[in-house]
């Protein structure tokens, strides 16, 4: 013997659906929440004034025609390749910062010497993803890129 589909079936299914759905949102919101502290600068009205001198030193910045390529080694180790528009090594002093994603880990600034092909850390980073801060100072002349590594 079957039981008739009544309201009360119907009213408990639509409220099981709408309570899974509230659920997940609950829990995305939860961990978008706890995995960005939701501040990109500090006062966005500064930034607007300061944009246009940004374009500037961006145009100028790629005028220089420098790159900064970083790579792991497989000890863990940053290796930073500097070049110049023509594609030879550039003599510059290189300043890396190294950014967790998520800011759960503090910022470390990356001691770097230089060899004859490039510029090698002295410690191994943190298994995980960086997000890099590379600065390149030479002749008076500075470049900032950023990139991405996994370690």
């Amino acid at each position: 013997m079957t039981r008739p589909f009544t309201g009360w079936h119907m009213a408990a299914i639509m409220i099981s659906f709408f309570g899974l759905i509230l659920a997940v949102n609950i829990i995305m919101a939860r961990y978008a929440i706890g995995t960005f502290g939701g501040v990109v600068v500090e006062n966005s009205y500064v930034a607007s004034q300061r944009y246009n001198g940004w374009l500037k030193d961006a145009a100028a910045q790629k005028a220089l025609g420098w790159h900064a390529v970083p790579r792991v080694d497989a000890r863990g180790r940053l290796h930073i390749v500097a070049t110049d528009a023509s594609g030879q090594q550039l003599d510059a002093r290189v300043i890396v910062v190294a950014r967790h994603p998520l800011g759960r880990v503090p910022d470390q600034r990356i001691a770097l010497h230089r060899t004859a092909t490039d510029h090698i850390a002295d410690q191994a980073l943190r298994s995980g993803r960086w997000l890099l801060h590379i600065e390149l100072i030479s002749a008076g002349h500075q470049a900032r890129f950023e990139d991405e590594v996994q370690a």
